[in-house]
């Protein structure tokens, strides 16, 4: 049995557009591209051509992955959520206990993790450190840089 990828409604939305997208116009495109640059004669030192068989693969094998990531999704309401306790789909508020930084994240699914928009993979290494702990509560992740510890300040699910 395939392991769950979980994701927010959100998150899904987000993998269909763009495999809606990457069906409807970006692999269409590609073969009209690829037929011009037929056209052009010799395909062996025809450079347009090859280079736009290159896209159509890299194309292809996305949304292969999409595919088969969105038949294993299971999608998870953080708004449905509630409590004290960080979970998947968790808004996190986090302080530097070194450095009194504060830092907000949104625990989300591999697919999704963003960190230039605050969104953390499930497995990432502090995301599995923060699970299942509360507010209130101080957190050691050793993280690639180096041990670090947290207090969480809040957790929401909004």
């Amino acid at each position: 049995m395939s392991e769950k990828v979980p994701m927010t409604p959100e998150g899904q939305a987000r993998l269909r557009e763009e495999m809606r997208r990457l069906k409807e116009i970006d692999l269409p495109q590609v073969v009209k591209d690829i037929g011009t640059a037929r056209e052009h004669g010799d395909l062996s030192e025809n450079a347009e051509y090859h280079a736009a068989k290159e896209r159509q693969g890299m194309i292809v094998a996305r949304i292969s992955y999409l595919e088969q990531t969105l038949s294993r999704a299971e999608v998870i309401d953080p708004s449905k959520l509630s409590g004290s306790k960080v979970q998947f789909g968790a808004k996190v508020k986090l302080a530097n206990v070194d450095t009194d930084e504060e830092q907000s994240f949104q625990i989300v699914g591999p697919e999704e993790a963003d960190l230039k928009v605050g969104r953390i993979s499930i497995a990432s290494p502090l995301a599995r450190a923060l699970l299942g702990h509360e507010v209130g509560e101080e957190v050691r992740v050793n993280m690639p840089a180096g041990p670090r510890t947290y207090e969480i300040l809040e957790v929401s699910y909004a």
